[in-house]
């Protein structure tokens, strides 16, 4: 019987052990609620997703993700829920949602299988096609023009791999670069540090919208990839993940979603109220139609 005893009580403290070492934000809305605190990641330059202007993080999907924090105090009965904001970059932005220190990250982060090893996404808001930035007496019309050429991408982005398959297929001696944050990397190409800049086309046109002269460079190149933009959260809490994409589900199916983008890319926005001009891609349009969380990789 005491060995009976003592094989039940070694059988609790494991069972007790594996329940404390549970991270303690895994339930999330539990978490926001005990805390009435809600931490949103944004970018600093990621225009017109999210970035900081006059000193406050704005853009599309800081729209969204604002949108999803009302929908959060409604359902936690919170309407003065504190919104702390953490700024990210390409390397931090995943750590800061894997370990618990912020609850979404509202930027231009792309779904893709590699990723959800480490964390969750929701339904896209946003396909971006993979493009480049060139001074526009380069030159440089296709990716073909980049033969001995310097190109930059931004540290810890998908751009990366696309530019060494492209450069090894057409054997094109490409010597790549790498800049902190996307601001960095498009300067470097405004001080000729670099020829081309390759990126999501979206932020490519919204770093030229801020430059002093938006028309000394141009967006070019054919599409080497297309990358699905989603709101990121932690992978160990499902029914956070439910609550989300039921969320956006709505403000799709409301029409929210499309004034959202009509407001970010067809009208004049800050810093300089310059206006991207890209109408929908057929991608978002579907989705808006018909939501999912299911991208292709």
């Amino acid at each position: 019987m005491r060995q009976f005893n003592i094989g039940w009580q070694r059988c609790l403290l494991t069972i007790f052990a594996a329940w404390v070492a549970l991270p303690a934000a895994a339930n999330t809305m539990a978490h926001i609620k005990e805390t009435q605190t809600i931490t949103i990641a944004h970018r600093e330059s990621s225009v017109p997703f999210s970035f900081v202007n006059d000193g406050k993080p704005v853009g599309y999907s800081v729209d969204l993700c604002m949108k999803i924090v009302d929908a959060i105090k409604k359902e936690l009965k919170l309407p003065q829920l504190k919104v702390n904001t953490l700024l990210v970059n390409t390397s931090t932005r995943i750590p800061a949602i894997a370990e618990g220190k912020a609850d979404l990250e509202c930027g231009s982060t792309t779904n893709n299988a590699e990723r959800r090893k480490q964390v969750a996404f929701t339904i896209p808001h946003f396909f971006a096609t993979t493009r480049m930035v060139v001074r526009s007496d380069s030159g440089i019309k296709n990716w073909t023009d980049l033969k001995d050429k310097k190109v930059v991408t931004t540290k810890g982005t998908t751009t990366v791999k696309l530019l060494n398959d492209r450069d090894k297929a057409r054997n094109l001696n490409v010597r790549l670069l790498e800049g902190a944050d996307h601001a960095e990397s498009f300067n470097m190409v405004e001080n000729f540090q670099a020829d081309a800049f390759a990126m999501d086309d979206v932020l490519l046109f919204g770093l030229r919208a801020k430059a002093k002269d938006p028309e000394k460079f141009s967006v070019v190149g054919e599409a080497l990839s297309t990358e699905p933009y989603a709101i990121m959260f932690r992978k160990d809490d499902p029914a956070f993940k439910e609550f989300v994409d039921k969320e956006v589900s709505k403000l799709m199916n409301d029409g929210e979603v499309t004034r959202l983008y009509e407001k970010w890319f067809k009208k004049p926005i800050p810093p300089k109220a310059t206006t991207l001009a890209m109408p929908m891609g057929f991608l978002l349009r579907d989705t808006i139609r018909f939501p999912t969380d299911k991208v292709a990789d």
